[in-house]
């Protein structure tokens, strides 16, 4: 592999303005079919296979209803004395429901109901479309409507799906770039070094979303899709590119001619940057496993999307290092630099100190872990939303008049024989009115064939409430004769929602872990070196998971991070969280080990191996992974939980990941374990095919012409 990417790289630098003009030729051709074949995404979130959604089907077909239309709730308070049984209250309410119903799109509007303290009422707006039809006007006259009550001293507040409108998220992408330029003008000390990674990246992710556009011409997407790949996209595609000119410059330092250089650092470089692609698009496409629609939806295109940063990085890169010229060095380092680098230093440190080192680190990542045992899993609700949002105000609201199960009431289906409906209800009535936790059952809705009948169970807990789920247990626990029970709405969905995250946590780790130990074994030519990787991958996510608990579960720290209440973690976080992470993970192990392994075929005793490893590695993967800290820190600062959660679990895994496993654990590991941390059994090594991604045949180049021909 090294000597064709070799081969690839010299014809990309030396044909530069012909791989440019393709490039830029797919971009246009790309931009006219995002033109011309995209479609609409989709936000319908339907999990095929549970209780919930089985039931929902039920209520469609048998019920007339049960569609995926967006609805709002209204909240109508009044502090003091006052009552929203007053005369001018009264009225306002009326005036307000009757604004309400000439909103645009709004299909009907029920009656306002009052709490028995008269201090709060709600009334439920019901659109004839989508949450995702609906525009930012719709929005602005649903608003405009409520507030006609507010003329009476009635103070108003919305909740519900057609209130979520979708959240821009340029500015923290924009912060990210921003970051990005400063650590890589730092790290290379000249600005086209630092730019040609953003410009790669950035072309990478604008590829990746003219595709993803086309494709939802042909495919149901969801509106989220492209969220991960431009996160992951803008990641790699800096770190790729990083990793390729840091080695292209060491080339140019070490005295080859540029087109030398860029065969050299493609050969070389771009070997480790294809195995690390696969890695981290293994990741990604494992999702597909999980059986939820947006999940798979947003693996796939992410992995595409890298996949696409790593063409970019084995083609388009080496012709831009073309026209670069000279301007790619820094001024002031046209030599190799003859002095210790920090990156050499913490390496025989940490040789020499290996077991210390390795303790170490290991205990203080366990120790970070131990939260994690408490960890709890929930969907997010209006619960979790900023405490000054139009939704958390009518969450609190409604939970204070009317009780916090309110918010999250149950819809059980009762399916009978025809005619025998009603009686089934009422039998099921007076079981669930028996069971804990159930404040109120309300009368069956049933409909024209008898054999079908709604009851709506209120809560005494919150939607995210342990005694919730287990009252969602216990109703599908318990049968009525001649009927069946099933349990739905957006508590029970979410609910069912999470089990499947959670059920789907072990074969996603097994497929991911597995596949990567295989890809690394092939790639090390080693079996202590993949086990090693993915062992310190697994500690960094305990960590990680260890660390939310404690910040957004607990709530420590909360007050540093402007966080105004704590619950329990929002369950897609796992599997998004290892995804992510397991990616980037195993970029930085390759992109060190690879060095090392390198170093060790051509004849260095394993610990200088290592030293060389960090020593080159170091620069590259702590430049990469402060970006990517500062690029997931930024979404600390979102007034959200959900969003600060991921942002802070993100940055978290990176730090840890990099500096605690990656530069620390790793090293002393494979010192430790010297020449048997490349040993691979006979059997095994004549199997596996022979990448040769150290580059060990471009060692003896300048003595085999031919592929020097070969090349031009």
């Amino acid at each position: 592999m090294a000597t064709l990417l070799y081969r690839l790289g010299r014809f990309s630098f030396r044909r530069r303005r012909r791989v440019t003009v393709m490039w830029l030729l797919l971009f246009a051709l790309l931009g006219v079919g995002a033109a011309t074949l995209s479609g609409p995404t989709s936000n319908a979130f339907s999990i095929p296979g549970t209780e919930s959604s089985r039931a929902l089907e039920v209520i469609k077909e048998k019920m007339g209803g049960g569609g995926d239309t967006a609805s709002a709730q209204v909240v109508f308070t009044v502090g003091g004395a006052g009552t929203l049984t007053d005369t001018d209250q009264q009225a306002a309410l009326k005036r307000a429901v009757t604004a309400l119903r000439g909103a645009p799109e709004v299909a009907a509007v029920g009656e306002p109901t009052v709490s028995a303290d008269k201090q709060t009422a709600y009334t439920t707006v019901t659109y004839r479309v989508a949450p995702g039809d609906l525009t930012e006007h719709d929005r602005e006259a649903l608003y405009a409507a409520g507030e006609t009550a507010e003329t009476a001293g009635v103070e108003v507040e919305y909740g519900g799906t057609a209130t979520q409108a979708a959240e821009a998220g340029g500015a923290t992408e924009a912060i990210g770039v921003v970051v990005a330029a400063v650590v890589l003008v730092i790290t290379f000390g000249a600005l086209v070094a630092a730019g040609l990674p953003l410009l790669t990246a950035l072309l990478s992710v604008g590829v990746g979303m003219l595709g993803i556009q086309i494709a939802t011409g042909f495919f149901d997407l969801s509106g989220s899709t492209s969220a991960l790949a431009t996160m992951l996209g803008l990641a790699v595609g800096i770190d790729y590119a990083l990793f390729v000119v840091s080695r292209y410059r060491h080339e140019l330092a070490e005295g080859r001619d540029k087109e030398e250089a860029a065969g050299r650092a493609i050969g070389t470089a771009g070997s480790a940057v294809v195995f690390a692609g696969l890695t981290v698009i293994i990741a990604l496409a494992a999702l597909s496993v999980v059986g939820i629609g947006f999940l798979t939806s947003m693996g796939l295109a992410a992995a595409g999307t890298v996949a696409v940063a790593v063409l970019i990085t084995l083609t388009l890169l080496p012709a831009l290092l073309g026209f670069a010229g000279d301007k790619i060095l820094a001024r002031k380092r046209r030599r190799v630099s003859t002095g210790m680098t920090f990156g050499e230093r913490w390496a025989r440190l940490v040789v020499r100190r290996r077991v210390p080192a390795l303790l170490l680190a290991a205990g203080v990542l366990a120790l970070i872990a131990v939260p994690a045992t408490s960890l709890r899993l929930a969907l997010p609700d209006d619960s979790t939303a900023a405490v000054d949002s139009t939704q958390r105000k009518a969450y609190d609201q409604l939970a204070e008049g009317f009780g916090a199960g309110f918010n999250g009431p149950l819809i059980v289906v009762v399916e009978a024989a025809a005619g025998q409906a009603t009686t089934a209800a009422q039998q099921a009535t007076k079981v669930i009115g028996g069971l804990d936790d159930v404040v109120a059952v309300t009368p069956p809705t049933v409909n024209k064939a008898g054999d079908t009948a709604l009851l709506t169970v209120i809560p005494g807990s919150g939607p995210s409430s342990a005694a919730t789920q287990d009252l969602v247990t216990a109703i599908r626990d318990h049968s009525v004769p001649g009927a069946t029970l099933a349990v739905t709405g957006t508590t029970a969905v979410n609910i069912d929602v999470s089990e499947k995250l959670n059920d789907a946590l072990i074969p996603y780790l097994a497929v991911v872990v597995g596949l990567a130990i295989l890809l690394l074994m092939l790639v090390f030519r080693s079996i202590a070196v993949p086990v090693k990787a993915t062992l310190g991958f697994l500690l960094s996510v305990a960590a990680t998971f260890g660390a939310v608990v404690a910040v957004f579960q607990w709530g420590w720290l909360s007050g540093l991070l402007g966080l105004d209440s704590t619950g329990p973690i929002v369950s897609i976080m796992p599997i998004f969280l290892i995804g992510v992470l397991f990616g980037l993970a195993m970029d930085y192990e390759v992109f060190l080990v690879t060095r090392a392994r390198e170093e060790f075929v051509h004849g260095a005793s394993p610990d200088e191996a290592v030293i060389t490893g960090v020593k080159h590695g170091a620069r590259v993967v702590t430049a990469a992974a402060l970006i990517m800290i500062s690029v997931f820190a930024g979404f600390i600062l979102a007034d959200d939980a959900i969003i600060k959660s991921l942002g802070f679990a993100l940055a978290f895994g990176v730090a840890v990941d990099a500096f605690l496993v990656r530069m620390t654990i790793v090293p002393a590991v494979l010192s430790l374990l010297g020449r048997s941390a490349w040993w691979l059994p006979r059997w095994l090594d004549r199997a596996l095919p022979d990448v040769d991604i150290e580059g060990e045949k471009l060692v003896t180049r300048e003595q085999t012409p031919e592929l020097v021909g070969a090349a031009k």
